[in-house]
C-alpha cells in the first residue's frame, strides 16, 4: 500500500524553499508546488502529523517536526527528498518553531509545554551549541537578524525577547533582553524586581508580610520572576514582527498599533501617522509612498519574499496562494484557490476510474485527477452541504444541501460541471445521500427524522417516489438492492429496516410511502453503534459500537416476529480510539473501519480480521472525516475533519499477517474487583467506627456519631514520643524548682497562719481560672486533664507547637472516643427498647386480632442510616441482569445447595409434628377463646315458631336465652379486660419511647457541645499550623534569598575566574630572506610580494540584507577561492626574468606563507575581539551581581529581624463568657499594637519574688538601724547645730545689706497686697485686650492698605510698561535725531543746557544717597547707645 497523491491547502505556515518552489504542511504531509510549472510533490511524515517547519533556500532543505512523544526534527534535501539529518533535543511533546540563520550555519527551534526550551543547533554537525528554557513562555513567531546571526527576537501574543547570542571561542551563550511593551494606551511600564516587591497593604496581625512567591513556596529562579495578578497591566499584544536593515524590529499588535525596537537597548518607539499625532505629543513621524497596490479579495494572512526577492507570494487566511512579479506587468498568478472550508464530502465520478470530487461544507466542488491529483475544474454552489454521492448508472452527482434541497449535478463534462436540476424535499437539512448498488434509487435522510425515496434516473426528472418517518437522529443510512427479487433493503439507525418497496405504487396522496409497501423491523442492540452498514448480500450487517473499542457483526433474523436483542456473531477488537465509521466495498469483501486517531483499517468481512492498516491522518486534526472506495477497489480516497488534506491511496492486494486480538473479559473483571477491594479497604474497611444516626421514635431527631479511623503506629509512636517527652520536661523542671528553691521563712517576719491560708488559695482559684480559660476549649467538661498540654503563652519553637498539635489530636481524638461510646449506649438501648417493643406487640396483635379492632400496630425498626452496612449490601431485587457465574462458582453454588436440603431434612421436630396431628397445636384451651364461643340455637327453633312451641320447648328456649345473656356478659367483662391490658401495654411503650427520645435529646445536645470543643481544638490547630506556615513562609523566604545570595555569588565566581583567565592573543611577524638576491629581482618581487588576486565586482542583488556579516562558512569560501587565484600567480610565467626557479618557488612559498599568515592573523583579530566584547560584558554583569548582592544582604537582615518578633509573637485563644453588655459610648480600643500579652502566672512568681526579696531588706534594714542609730543621731545633732550657725550668720549678713525699695514700703502700708496686686493683673490684662484690638485693627487697615497698594503696584506695572513702551519709541525718535544732529556740524544751545541739568540731576541724586546712608548709621549707633544704656539700668549702689 503507498500514496499516490495529497492535495490539501496551507493551515500554517508556508515558505520558498528556492526561487520558484513553495512548500507548507498539510496534515500529515509537506506539500511542494513549483509555481512556475504547477508540479506538486508531497512529502510524507511517516510519525504523524508534522509540527514547525522552516526551509532554507540557499541549500534548499527543508526542516519540519513530527509531533509525537519525544518529537525529532528532521532536514530533508531538495527536490531528491532524502533525509540528511535527524535531530534529537530535550522536547517531550512537541516543537512549535523552527527558523533558519541567514549565514545557514544554525537553527533554532522552540519546544513547546512542558520545557519551553529555545535551542541553537549546528545542524550540519547535529550539535546543540546552547539552549535556554523559559518555563510557561509560549512563543508565536521566531526570527534571527538578517545582519547578523548573533541576534534573535521572539514574539508572543503577550511578550517580546531580544536573545543575544554570544561566544566566546567554542563556547556559547543566550542571553534574553525582554522587552517592554507599553500599555494598551500607549503609556509606559515600569517593572519591579520580584524578589524585593511588596505588596502595598501590609497587615502585620497575622505576622510579617511577605511577598507572593514566597508564600506560594518558591524557592528557586522562578521566585525572581514571579509576579503577582493584581501587578498585572493590559499591554499591547504583538503578533507580527520583522527586522530591518538597521538592526531595529518592527512589531505589529492586535490593538493597531506598530512598535519600532532597537535591537541593541531595547527601546520601543510608537510609530504613528503623521495625520493621527494628537497635539501636544512629539512621536516619531513616518512617510511613505504607495508604489503599487493589488485586491485579491481575501483577508490576507502573509506576504512572503522569494529568495531572490522578484517574487511576491501572497497567502490569505482561507489559504489560497497568489503570486505578484516585479519584473511583469501588475497581474496576480493564482497558485491554489483554497476553498472556504473543511471537505464534508467525497466520492470518485462513476461510471469510469478516471477522476474523483469533493465538496465542501459551504458548497465549493472540486474534480481532481485520479492520476496525479491536479484539479481539473470547480463549481461555487453558494450553499451549506452535508453529503453527496455520486450515481453508479450515470454522470450526475447527489448534493444534499443544508437548505433541505437536493442539488443534481452533470459531470459529464469534467471541465465544466453544472447543475441541473433541483428538488425541495423539506424545510430542514438533508444529512445523509446515497445511491443504491445498482444506481435505480436514491435514498436521502433528513435531520427531522425523514427518509426520502427519489428515482434515480436523470431521464425520470429525478422523481420524488415518497417518504416515510424514523427517529429523530439518523446516524447512517446502509442500503441493499436485489433486482431479482425487487428488494431494496434500507437500515437506519442501525435499528430500522425497511424491506420492501415498489417504484411503481409506492405512495398516498401526501406523498408518504404506504404501509403494506413497508416492512419494518425494529431490533435491540447491548451495545450503542454510531455506526452500521449492511453486507453485500443483506442477511447480516456490520456495527461499530461507541462506548466499548468493538466491530461486531449481527445476523438478520428471517421470520417476523417482535422487536428481539440481536446478539453479536462476530466481535472484534477495533483497535481505535474515539467514535467510528464503517464502509464496505464495491465487491463486497473488504470492510474498512475510520476514528478519530486518523487509522485506516482493512478487513475482511468473514471474520473481521485487519489484513491491512495506514495512518493517513492524525488525532491532533480529529482523525478521517470520511472514506470512498472505487468501483474497482484500487483506489481509495480519504479526507482529514480538521487538516484540510485530501489523500489518494493506490494499493495492490497484497496477503498481510492476520492481526489476532481478543479481549479477556474475566481478567476486566478481575481488574475490577482488585479495585473494589481496595476502595473497600480505604474507604471502609480503614474505619475503626463507621458513619452512623441515631434516630429518635416519635420526633424528628437525628443524631450522627463520629466516623473514626484507627490510629496508625506512625502516630501512636509520635505521641508516646511527645507524652514521654513531657513527662522528662516535668519531671526536670521539679527538679530544678527544688535545687533552685531556698527557704527564707525563717528569716522573714512571719505572717499570720489565716493570711497566708487565704492567699494560697487566691492563688490558686486566679490559677485556676487562668489556666481554665487560656487553654482555648471546654474539653475539661469531658472529664479530659490538661496533661502534658503547653500553656499558649509558651509556645514559641517549631518542634513546641507541633507536639502541642499532637496533643491537640489526642484530646480530639479521646473527646470523640467518649460520645462515639455513649453513642453506642444509646443505640444498644434503642436496639434493646425495639426488642421490648416487638415482644409486647405479640401480645398487642392477639389482642387486636381477638377484638377485631383492624389497628395497624406501630413496631419500629432499625432504620437505614442506623445501619451502615447496608450501603455495601446489593440485594436481589437490585440487580436487573442475571448473574453469570463460572464453572468453578456453578458447582459450588450446587454444592451448597445440597448441604442445605440435608440440613432441613434433620432438623425435623417429631413432638412439634405429634403435636400438631392430635391437638392442633394447643396443650389447653386459652381463655381468649371465649370471645369464640358460641351457644347452638336449639332444633325446635329453627323449625318451628313459637306460637306451636311445648312448655318444655319453651323452659329450653329460656334456659338458652339465659345462658346466652350470661355468655355475652362474660365477653363483655374479657372485652373490657382487653382493652384495658391494651392501653397498659402501648402506655409502656409510649413512656420507654419517650424517655428514649429525652435521653436522645440530652445525647444530641452532647454532640452540640463536643462538635463545639472538637471545633475548639481544631481551631487551635489551624491556628498553630497557621503559625507553622508563616515559619515555613519565613524560612522558604530565607531560603530563596539565600538561594538567590548563592545564585548570585557562583556567578560571580565564575565571571571574576574568567576575568582574571582571559586568554589574549599575541600579535606575531613575519621573516625575510630574500635578501641573498639582487636589488632589481627584490623590488620586482617585493611588488609581488604584496600583490593580491582581485576580488570580482559585487552582484547587484534585490535583497535589503545584501551587505552582512560574513558567516565562517562564507569566509572560507572567499579565502579558498583568494588561495585559488594565487595559483594562477604562481605560474612560471609571471616570474621574472633572470630569476631562478628554485628561487621564484621559495617566493610563491614564502608569498603564499604570508596570505596564510594574515588570514590567521585576521581571524585571531576577530577573536580576539570577540572576547573582548564578551569580557565587557560580563565585567558589566559583574557590578550588576555585586549591587545585587548588596541588596539582597540588606533583605536577608531585615527578615531575621522579622523571624525574631514572629517567634515571640504569639497567636492565643481565649474562651469568653457569653452574654451582651450594654455600654454608654463605643468608644473601643481597637489598636493593640503597642500592647504586650504577658501569662498571670509570671507576674504573680515576679510578685511573689520581688515580696520575699522585700521583706528580706526590710529585716536587714532593721539589724542595721540598731547599729546605726547612735551614729545617726549625733550626725543629726552635729548638722543641726552648723546648719543653726549658718543661719545666724546670714540673718546678720541679710541685715546688713537690707535694700528697702518703694515697693517694700507699698507692701508694708497696704492692707490687701493680694488685692492691689489682682487689680494691677486686670488692668494690664484690659490694656493687653484693647493693644490687641487696635493690633486687629491696624492689621485690618494694612491688609487693605496692602490690597490698594497691590493694585496700585498693578496698575503702575501697566503704567511702566506703558511708558517703556513710549521710552523705547522715544529713544528711537531720540536716536534719529542725535544721528540727525551729529550730522549737523554746530551743537545747539538747548542740547548743552539739557546737558548741564542732566548733571545736576544725577548730583542731586548722589548727595541724596550718601544722606540715606549716613542716616542709617546714626540710627544704627543711637540703638547701640540705647542697648548700653539699658544694660547698666538700675545701677545698685552699695549701702
Amino acid at each position: 500500500q503507498f500514496k499516490r497523491w495529497v492535495q490539501g491547502f496551507p493551515k500554517q505556515n508556508i515558505d520558498f524553499i528556492n526561487n520558484n518552489t513553495i512548500c507548507y504542511p498539510c496534515g500529515n504531509y509537506i506539500i511542494f508546488i513549483n509555481v512556475e510549472t504547477g508540479k506538486r510533490t508531497f512529502l510524507s511524515c511517516k510519525q504523524g502529523k508534522v509540527g514547525a517547519m522552516k526551509t532554507y533556500s540557499p541549500f534548499q532543505v527543508v526542516a519540519f517536526s513530527d509531533r509525537r512523544l519525544k518529537p525529532s526534527i528532521y532536514i530533508f534535501n531538495f527536490p531528491e527528498l532524502t533525509r540528511k539529518v535527524k535531530l534529537k533535543g530535550h522536547a517531550q511533546l512537541d516543537y512549535t518553531l523552527l527558523e533558519f540563520s541567514h549565514c545557514g550555519t544554525y537553527l533554532a527551534s522552540y519546544s513547546a509545554v512542558p520545557e519551553y526550551e529555545l535551542t541553537l543547533w549546528n545542524w550540519e554537525g547535529n550539535v546543540i551549541l546552547c539552549s535556554r528554557s523559559q518555563p510557561g513562555v509560549e512563543v508565536s513567531q521566531m526570527t534571527f537578524n538578517p545582519m547578523t546571526w548573533t541576534q534573535m527576537c521572539l514574539s508572543s501574543a503577550s511578550a517580546l525577547t531580544v536573545w543575544n547570542i554570544e561566544r566566546c571561542d567554542k563556547d556559547y551563550h543566550l542571553k534574553p533582553k525582554p522587552v517592554i511593551l507599553p500599555e494598551e494606551d500607549g503609556t509606559s511600564t515600569y517593572e519591579t524586581d520580584g524578589m524585593f516587591s511588596y505588596p502595598e497593604f501590609k497587615d502585620n496581625i497575622y505576622g510579617a508580610t511577605l511577598i507572593i512567591s514566597s508564600i506560594a513556596g518558591l524557592v528557586g529562579v522562578e521566585a525572581e520572576t514571579f509576579k503577582p495578578k493584581d501587578d498585572m497591566h493590559p499591554l499591547l499584544h504583538p503578533t507580527v514582527h520583522c527586522w530591518n536593515a538597521a538592526n531595529e524590529i518592527y512589531v505589529g499588535c492586535e490593538e493597531g498599533q506598530i512598535l519600532l525596537v532597537n535591537g541593541e537597548n531595547q527601546f520601543v518607539t510608537i510609530l504613528t501617522r503623521h495625520a493621527d499625532v494628537p497635539q501636544g505629543k512629539t512621536l516619531l513621524k513616518t512617510s511613505y509612498t504607495v508604489k503599487r497596490h493589488f485586491d485579491v479579495q481575501e483577508p490576507v494572512g502573509n506576504v512572503i519574499f522569494s529568495p531572490n526577492y522578484q517574487l511576491l507570494l501572497i497567502v490569505t487566511i482561507k489559504g489560497s496562494i497568489y503570486t505578484y512579479n516585479f519584473d511583469k506587468e501588475s497581474t496576480i498568478e493564482t497558485i491554489l484557490d483554497a476553498s472556504a472550508g473543511n471537505i464534508q464530502a467525497i466520492d470518485f465520478i462513476t461510471p469510469g476510474n478516471k477522476y474523483c470530487m469533493s465538496i465542501t461544507m459551504l458548497g465549493e466542488f472540486y474534480i481532481w485527477l485520479l492520476e496525479d491529483g491536479s484539479h481539473v475544474s470547480k463549481l461555487h454552489l453558494r450553499t451549506e452541504v452535508n453529503d453527496m454521492a455520486c450515481c453508479p448508472s450515470s454522470h450526475s452527482v447527489a448534493v444534499g444541501t443544508n437548505a433541505g434541497y437536493i442539488q443534481f449535478l452533470d459531470v459529464t463534462n469534467t471541465k465544466f460541471p453544472q447543475v441541473v436540476h433541483k428538488v425541495l424535499l423539506t424545510h430542514s437539512a438533508i444529512q445523509h445521500v446515497c445511491y443504491d448498488q445498482n444506481g435505480q434509487y436514491l435514498i436521502t435522510g433528513t435531520s427531522d427524522g425523514y427518509i426520502f425515496f427519489l428515482n434515480a434516473k436523470p431521464s425520470q426528472s429525478f422523481k420524488v417516489l415518497g417518504f416515510t418517518e424514523v427517529s429523530n437522529n439518523i446516524i447512517q443510512i446502509s442500503i441493499v438492492s436485489n433486482p431479482e427479487l425487487q428488494l431494496l433493503e434500507v437500515m437506519v439507525d442501525s435499528f430500522f429496516y425497511p424491506n420492501l418497496i415498489d417504484p411503481d405504487i409506492c405512495s398516498d396522496e401526501r406523498g408518504r410511502i404506504k404501509d403494506n409497501i413497508i416492512k419494518r423491523k425494529l431490533y435491540e442492540i447491548n451495545h450503542p453503534l454510531t455506526s452500521a452498514i449492511f453486507s453485500f448480500v443483506g442477511d447480516e450487517f456490520y456495527g461499530f459500537c461507541g462506548h466499548v473499542p468493538y466491530i461486531c457483526s449481527y445476523h438478520i433474523p428471517q421470520k417476523d416476529d417482535k422487536p428481539v436483542v440481536l446478539d453479536p456473531k462476530i466481535k472484534m477488537q477495533s483497535k481505535h480510539f474515539g467514535t467510528g465509521k464503517l464502509y464496505l466495498s464495491a465487491h463486497g469483501k473488504w470492510l474498512a473501519s475510520i476514528a478519530k486517531d486518523g487509522i485506516l483499517s482493512i478487513r475482511h468481512v468473514e471474520n473481521l480480521e485487519t489484513f491491512a492498516q495506514i495512518q493517513s491522518h492524525s488525532y491532533q486534526g480529529q482523525g478521517i472525516q470520511s472514506m470512498a472506495f472505487s468501483f474497482d477497489g484500487h483506489f481509495i480516497l480519504v479526507n482529514g475533519r480538521e487538516d484540510g488534506s485530501l489523500v489518494c491511496l493506490s494499493w495492490n492486494n497484497y496477503n498481510f499477517l492476520f492481526l489476532q486480538i481478543r479481549k479477556d473479559a474475566e481478567m476486566e473483571n478481575l481488574a475490577k474487583k482488585f479495585l473494589w477491594n481496595i476502595l473497600k479497604e480505604e474507604c471502609w474497611d480503614s474505619m475503626n467506627i463507621k458513619g452512623q444516626g441515631l434516630k429518635a421514635f416519635h420526633i424528628p431527631l437525628e443524631v450522627k456519631n463520629f466516623p473514626m479511623k484507627n490510629r496508625t503506629p506512625e502516630e501512636l509512636e509520635e505521641l508516646n514520643s511527645v507524652l514521654q517527652m513531657k513527662n522528662f520536661q516535668a519531671i526536670d523542671l521539679k527538679l530544678q524548682k527544688e535545687i533552685v528553691d531556698v527557704h527564707l521563712t525563717e528569716s522573714m517576719t512571719s505572717k499570720p497562719l489565716e493570711e497566708e491560708e487565704e492567699e494560697e488559695e487566691e492563688v490558686v482559684k486566679s490559677e485556676d481560672n487562668l489556666s481554665f480559660n487560656l487553654l482555648g476549649s471546654l474539653f475539661l467538661n469531658f472529664g479530659i486533664q490538661m496533661g502534658m498540654l503547653t500553656s499558649q503563652l509558651e509556645l514559641y519553637t517549631r518542634d513546641e507547637k507541633i507536639n502541642q498539635i499532637i496533643l491537640l489530636k489526642d484530646i480530639i481524638y479521646r473527646i470523640k472516643t467518649i460520645f462515639n461510646n455513649e453513642f453506642y449506649a444509646a443505640f444498644q438501648q434503642k436496639k434493646l427498647e425495639i426488642k421490648r417493643v416487638k415482644e409486647k406487640n405479640v401480645r398487642i396483635r392477639e389482642i387486636i386480632r381477638d377484638l377485631q379492632l383492624g389497628e395497624e400496630v406501630w413496631e419500629p425498626n432499625i432504620e437505614d442510616c442506623e445501619k451502615p452496612a447496608i450501603v455495601l449490601k446489593v440485594e436481589d431485587s437490585e440487580i436487573k441482569c442475571e448473574k453469570y457465574l463460572t464453572p468453578w462458582e456453578k458447582e459450588q453454588a450446587a454444592k451448597a445447595a445440597a448441604l442445605e436440603l440435608e440440613r432441613q431434612l434433620l432438623r425435623d421436630d417429631d413432638r412439634r409434628r405429634g403435636l400438631m396431628d392430635m391437638m392442633h397445636g394447643v396443650l389447653e384451651i386459652k381463655k381468649e377463646d371465649i370471645l369464640k364461643m358460641e351457644i347452638p340455637l336449639p332444633e325446635f327453633a329453627k323449625s318451628k315458631i313459637d306460637a306451636i312451641w311445648t312448655e318444655e320447648e319453651r323452659k329450653q328456649f329460656k334456659e338458652y336465652e339465659k345462658k346466652v345473656k350470661e355468655l355475652n356478659d362474660e365477653k363483655e367483662k374479657y372485652k373490657k379486660a382487653l382493652e384495658a391490658e391494651l392501653k397498659k401495654i402501648q402506655g409502656s411503650i409510649q413512656e420507654a419511647t419517650q424517655t428514649f427520645d429525652d435521653n436522645l435529646k440530652k445525647l444530641f445536645e452532647r454532640k452540640v457541645e463536643a462538635d463545639m470543643v472538637v471545633y475548639q481544638e481544631e481551631l487551635q490547630i489551624i491556628n498553630l499550623i497557621f503559625s507553622l506556615l508563616l515559619d515555613e513562609e519565613l524560612n522558604t523566604r530565607e531560603l530563596g534569598l539565600n538561594n538567590s545570595l548563592e545564585r548570585k555569588q557562583a556567578e560571580k565566581v565564575i565571571i571574576t575566574v574568567f576575568c582574571t583567565e582571559m586568554p589574549h592573543v599575541v600579535d606575531r611577524g613575519f621573516k625575510k630572506e630574500l635578501a641573498e638576491l639582487c636589488s632589481q629581482h627584490v623590488e620586482i618581487l617585493y611588488r609581488l610580494f604584496r600583490r593580491r588576486p582581485r576580488h570580482k565586482a559585487h552582484v547587484e542583488s534585490n535583497s535589503p540584507f545584501s551587505i552582512r556579516l560574513e558567516s565562517d562558512r562564507l569566509k572560507k569560501d572567499h579565502f579558498s577561492k583568494i588561495m585559488e587565484a594565487m595559483d594562477e600567480l604562481d605560474k612560471p610565467e609571471h616570474m621574472p626574468e633572470g630569476l631562478e626557479p628554485s628561487a621564484w618557488k621559495y617566493f610563491c612559498a614564502a608569498r603564499r606563507t604570508k596570505l596564510e599568515n594574515e588570514h590567521k592573523v585576521k581571524q585571531k583579530a576577530a577573536g580576539l575581539l570577540e572576547i573582548q566584547g564578551f569580557l565587557q560584558r560580563r565585567i558589566e554583569e559583574d557590578e550588576k551581581i555585586q549591587m545585587d548582592i548588596d541588596k539582597i544582604f540588606q533583605e536577608i537582615y531585615t527578615l531575621q529581624r522579622d523571624k525574631t518578633n514572629h517567634q515571640t509573637d504569639l497567636t492565643i485563644q481565649i474562651i469568653l463568657k457569653q452574654g451582651q453588655v450594654e455600654t454608654e459610648n463605643f468608644h473601643f480600643m481597637l489598636e493593640f499594637t503597642d500592647c504586650v500579652l504577658v501569662s498571670r502566672n509570671i507576674i504573680e512568681e515576679l510578685n511573689n519574688i520581688i515580696r520575699v526579696q522585700g521583706q528580706r531588706k526590710i529585716a536587714s534594714m532593721l539589724e542595721n538601724k540598731k547599729y546605726h542609730k547612735g551614729i545617726i543621731q549625733i550626725d543629726w545633732e552635729h548638722k543641726k547645730m552648723v546648719m543653726e550657725m549658718e543661719d545666724l550668720n546670714k540673718k546678720a549678713w541679710d541685715i546688713q545689706k537690707l535694700f528697702f525699695s518703694k515697693a517694700h514700703q507699698r507692701y508694708l502700708k497696704e492692707q490687701d497686697y493680694d488685692l492691689m496686686i489682682g487689680n494691677q493683673t486686670s488692668l494690664m490684662e484690659q490694656t493687653i485686650a484693647v493693644l490687641d484690638k487696635k493690633h486687629k485693627r491696624d492689621m485690618e487697615t494694612y491688609a487693605q492698605l496692602f490690597k490698594k497698594l497691590k493694585r496700585t503696584v498693578s496698575q503702575k506695572d501697566t503704567a511702566n510698561y506703558i511708558l517703556s513702551c513710549n521710552l523705547h519709541e522715544e529713544l528711537v525718535c531720540i536716536t534719529e535725531r542725535k544721528y540727525i544732529c551729529h550730522k549737523i556740524a554746530p551743537k545747539l544751545t538747548w542740547e548743552i543746557i539739557a546737558k548741564q541739568r542732566y548733571e545736576a540731576v544725577l548730583q542731586q541724586q548722589k548727595l541724596i544717597d550718601i544722606s540715606k546712608e549716613q542716616y542709617e548709621q546714626i540710627s544704627i549707633l543711637q540703638a547701640e547707645v540705647e542697648r548700653l544704656r539699658m544694660k547698666t539700668f538700675p545701677a545698685l549702689i552699695q549701702m
